[in-house]
């Protein structure tokens, strides 16, 4: 049986949202079941069952991306799937923003008046480089009339480091604060804690989510680290249409 997480958040009516899991679909072991990955190995016709599975709960088929760990940000009802992106945006109801994620953190975006939509996949690379910043600005509406969830990555905890990651952060923020000394060379980085830092000095106020953590729950979550071969969960959003006046 399929499992999705429908996000916590104050988004207006109209801002539907919900992430998948890894329960519910066809695939086999390492990918075991519903991997949404059609770049990881898994068998191309258990991922277009899976992605069938996941279709009959939303409005249109998401616009998958070729995720780069970059920052472009595209229109989602003017691209084509497989576009090289790491985020998209819409402004037309039922077109679905989608990102696929096995640690790296999605971020999902919508302003109050439930008008625009977003979803970033947010890997620390992406994170360094702008890309939610890139998606902000995508959508076009002042940064303190918008809001944010933070979807399942790859925890505090268990996230380790190396120097380099932490250089990229503190070369940009010297009071970057969401890395924890580990051992030589070592850090534990908070990625929900980055994507925060971001969010505030882009005036974006409203910010939930954080706090599931992909690699300490293999019965619910992918994991690249964890487990290398493995499949991908969606976070996707999308508007519906606007009640009649």
């Amino acid at each position: 049986m399929s499992e999705f997480i429908v996000p916590d958040w104050p988004a207006p009516p109209r801002v539907r949202a919900l992430v998948t899991t890894r329960a519910g679909g066809v695939s086999g072991e390492p990918y075991a079941s519903l991997n949404l990955g059609d770049h990881v190995g898994d068998d191309p016709a258990a991922v277009a069952k899976n992605r069938a599975i996941l279709r009959c709960r939303l409005p249109a088929e998401p616009l998958w991306l070729r995720q780069v760990h970059g920052t472009r940000c595209v229109l989602a009802e003017a691209s084509t799937p497989g576009v090289e992106a790491d985020a998209s945006v819409s402004f037309r109801p039922a077109a679905v923003c989608a990102v696929l994620t096995a640690d790296c953190l999605p971020v999902l975006l919508c302003d109050v008046g439930g008008t625009v939509v977003a979803a970033v996949h947010a890997g620390w690379r992406g994170l360094a480089a702008g890309v939610i910043e890139s998606a902000v600005a995508a959508m076009h509406r002042s940064n303190d009339e918008l809001m944010a969830w933070l979807g399942p990555a790859i925890g505090p905890a268990v996230f380790e480091v190396g120097d380099e990651v932490r250089a990229a952060f503190v070369a940009q923020d010297a009071a970057a604060g969401a890395f924890v000394p580990h051992g030589a060379g070592k850090w534990l980085c908070d990625i929900y804690e980055l994507a925060r830092q971001r969010l505030a000095v882009l005036g974006v106020g409203s910010v939930d989510g954080g706090g599931l953590c992909t690699a300490s729950a293999a019965d619910r979550f992918y994991s690249y680290r964890r487990d290398g071969a493995t499949g991908r969960m969606a976070s996707l959003i999308w508007l519906e249409d606007a009640p009649a006046v």
